[in-house]
């Protein structure tokens, strides 16, 4: 199963990973491992950014969530995210149905 993020659309005309399109999980790790390449060869954070055709606060936004992953951490991440959300409207769901049990006795 291959994870996709949903990314922002970023400026008109730029070319790059951002597209307004979802972007798989694992090239997001592999864009974190080409920054850091980068970064090492003494480029800022803003130059990588650039090299990978993302914002520069998309990089930091991807390095705090992902920085360090591996992708099967990443996917795991993400697949226990979403059944914790499944999970939270369940309950959300049972607590209103008992609700309304309880007004109706």
């Amino acid at each position: 199963m291959e994870v996709r993020i949903q990314a922002s659309k970023i400026g008109k005309g730029r070319k790059g990973l951002c597209q307004g399109n979802a972007i798989p999980l694992k090239q997001i790790i592999n864009s974190l491992r080409e920054a850091e390449v980068l970064l090492s060869q003494g480029n800022t954070a803003a130059q990588a950014a650039r090299h990978l055709g993302i914002t520069e606060q998309t990089y930091y936004r991807w390095r705090k969530e992902y920085g360090g992953m591996r992708i099967n951490q990443a996917k795991r991440l993400k697949e226990l995210e979403k059944e914790n959300t499944r999970l939270k409207k369940l309950v959300a769901d049972q607590a209103l149905d008992l609700a309304i049990m309880k007004d109706v006795a």
